[in-house]
């Protein structure tokens, strides 16, 4: 079932999900199920699958010279997907990125995913290879994420890439969005970047999932935004509950994004780490309840893969 569809029937109801990340090359998926079941009771319409692109690693050979290789660290997406789906007969939301894909490959990876039963994708440009420091899209792939979209949207309508194509079967994928509470950090202003959520939304995004944020007021402002510059599609907090002392300079470095100053120091005054947690598990939960006071479509929370720091808080509010 599409993400729209379970919102619609949800009636008004906030619903819960959340996000997981794709076992590192040799562990075995039952990790991933055993940090997936115990968020079972809580009853989650869909489970997002992350995907996580080649990295360039080098490796000296015993005469001194150094071989670049490419190596993916997390695969098995789709394949993660089909899993879960069906273990556990819940609906999977793969994500779809632009980095390390050619529109050919993109629309085989869709016609893969069709064939599955998968009814859903979260299309992302994607974060560009660590060594590189900038994004560069493949050759014939995707710059953009409103391009992905507007391929997604397109092989919808039976419009395939081989336009020589007789008889195309239409697929119909729900897509989502990435949406930036904070601004994306490559958007000069706010104003631009709710410009380039729009066009988005024009070429075919269903709905809106938000990088995480730790100040509701970030949200609400957000939507007021999105509402004013005719984006009418719903917009989906994503939410993540501290877990360590380090994720108070981790997660503004590498999500770009700001934490409130009570938080901030009072993580920072912690003595340990499970202090910092039970602290960044009540301000999660806090946040939550305003959220779902706001009438908000669902609740998406970041997991990190692991757990227990998200049943924690889903046990408090559902």
């Amino acid at each position: 079932m599409k993400v729209t569809d379970h919102l619609t029937r949800a009636a008004g109801r906030t619903l819960f999900s959340f996000e997981v990340l794709p076992p590192k090359k040799g562990e075995n998926i039952h990790t991933l199920f055993s940090h997936i079941e115990p968020l079972l009771e809580f009853k989650p319409p869909f489970i997002d699958v992350t995907y996580h692109r080649e990295e360039y690693v080098y490796r000296q050979h015993p005469n001194g010279l150094l071989e670049k290789k490419t190596v993916r660290r997390r695969p098995g997406t789709v394949g993660i997907c089909a899993a879960i789906k069906n273990r556990f007969d819940v609906d999977t939301v793969p994500h779809l990125i632009c980095g390390g894909f050619s529109k050919e490959e993109t629309e085989n990876a869709l016609i893969d995913l069709n064939f599955l039963g998968i009814d859903n994708v979260l299309a992302l440009r994607g974060d560009p290879i660590k060594s590189e420091g900038y994004f560069k899209p493949e050759p014939d792939g995707h710059s953009y994420a409103c391009d992905l979209i507007g391929q997604v949207a397109n092989l919808n309508k039976g419009e395939y890439l081989d336009e020589g194509q007789d008889d195309t079967w239409a697929t119909d994928f729900c897509i989502g969005t990435a949406g930036y509470p904070e601004k994306h950090f490559e958007s000069p202003n706010y104003a631009a970047d709710l410009r380039h959520l729009k066009h988005k939304v024009d070429r075919g995004a269903d709905y809106i999932v938000t990088q995480m944020f730790f100040d509701n007021e970030q949200y609400f402002s957000f939507e007021r935004r999105c509402r004013e510059a005719g984006i009418l599609v719903p917009i989906i907090p994503g939410l993540k509950p501290l877990t360590t002392k380090s994720q108070l300079t981790m997660l503004p470095r590498s999500f770009y994004l700001n934490l409130p100053e009570e938080l901030a120091e009072a993580v920072r005054l912690c003595p340990d780490n499970e202090a910092a947690r039970q602290i960044g598990i009540e301000w999660c939960i806090n946040q939550s309840r305003e959220l779902m006071a706001h009438g908000v479509p669902c609740l998406h929370y970041y997991s990190m893969g692991k757990s227990e720091s998200i049943r924690r808080v889903a046990a408090a509010l559902f």
